[in-house]
Order: structure tokens, then sequence, then C-alpha cells
């Protein structure tokens, strides 16, 4: 499940690529005004729309609905739409879910070692999994990852209310207090010229210190 917003140049190839692995994706617009809806179903993917941007978190909320509601599918991958998630590793995630009767699994950038990230975002972004760590009793080492596995009964615990940054922390926040199985799992995050060019890594950083004062 891809939230989308603005992503015509790629999501393409990010949903193509995505299909090779897992054939059913569903992709939530979130108010584009791009050609990323045209570009998304031309590469196969069931396309939901919001006519008005609402935030990230909107967006998954309304996919996590959809897919519970309107599918039989016991496992939804969060995945994102500028091409730095790899289908592979969702795979091995989707696979260790099932192989451990694990109902959460959540993707991690820094299990292997340091991840290609600036030194401002490593920072901030240790942080944000230490304060989620202390508030959920999770212990994290990247709370603020796209990539998730989510059993069926886990996303049904999922109320998304804060619709930007601070999305991600209230997520953790209600899968901690699930008590549901769960575990991390090493992700590569493939850090491109077009989300360098889009200047995601910094300003990331700085919704997410947002985030973190304001959760």
């Amino acid at each position: 499940m891809i939230p989308l917003f603005n992503e015509a140049a790629v999501v393409g190839d990010v949903i193509r690529q995505a299909r090779t692995v897992f054939p059913h994706v569903v992709a939530v617009d979130d108010g584009s005004r791009d050609q990323s809806v045209h570009e998304a179903q031309k590469a196969g993917a069931l396309v939901v729309r919001h006519p008005l941007n609402l935030g990230q978190g909107a967006a998954l909320q309304t996919g996590i609905t959809y897919v519970l509601t309107r599918t039989d599918a016991r496992y939804i991958v969060t995945f994102d739409a500028d091409g730095q998630h790899s289908p592979q590793d969702a795979l091995a995630m989707v696979k260790k879910a099932d192989r451990d009767n694990i109902a959460i699994v959540l993707g991690s950038r820094f299990l292997e070692g340091p991840a290609q990230v600036g030194w401002l975002k490593r920072l901030v972004l240790r942080t944000a999994a230490k304060v989620a760590s202390h508030s959920t009793g999770m212990k994290l080492s990247d709370a603020h990852n796209g990539l998730r596995v989510l059993r069926r009964d886990a996303a049904a615990m999922i109320d998304i209310h804060q619709n930007r940054m601070a999305h991600a922390s209230e997520i953790v926040r209600q899968l901690g207090n699930s008590q549901l199985p769960w575990c991390e799992y090493p992700v590569h995050i493939k850090y491109t010229q077009y989300s360098k060019a889009k200047g995601q890594s910094l300003w990331n950083s700085v919704n997410i210190l947002v985030d973190l004062v304001f959760s």
C-alpha cells in the first residue's frame, strides 16, 4: 500500500518494481496535482483518491481502511512512493512475519551499521527512536521508517489522527499498545538523486523535530 503525492516522475517505476513481488498494489493519491494517478494506474495499481491533500497520515489510514474493508489480505506492506524502499526487503519482512508468527515487522536502516544519511537526520532519527522506545516500551532503532509489514489484526489496531509527520509516532504508539508480537528488520534505503533534489532529507529532519516537540 503506497501513499502518493506528486510523484509522477517515479511512481510508475516504483509500482512496476513492487508488482514483480507483490501483484496487488493499492496507491492512495493524496490530492496530487501532477500525473501521479495516471502513472500509478498505468503501472497496474488500484488507486484510491483524496480530492484534497490531507497528509501522509491520512493517506495511510485511507489505505489501511480500504484493504481491511475491501479485501481479505492477511498482510499490509506500507511502502513509500519515491523509490527509496526495496521490494525484496519488503518480501523478506513478510516471510519473517509469516514464518515466525509476528504481527508487526518494522523496517530499520540502522540494524546493519550506519546508514547513508546526513549527520543531522541521523541524530534526529536516533532521538526519535529513543523517544518512541521510552513511550511505547518497544526498543526501536528506527521509528520513522515507512517500510512496515502489518498483519491484519495489527492493521486493525491503527486509527491515525495525525495527518502529517506526527503520524509515524502515533502508529508506533498504537502498535506498542496492541501487545502483539513485533520485531525490527534490517532494510536498505536508496537515497536517489530524485529524493535529494526534492530536499527530502533536510525537510524530513525538520518535520521529525517538530513531531518530537508537539506530538
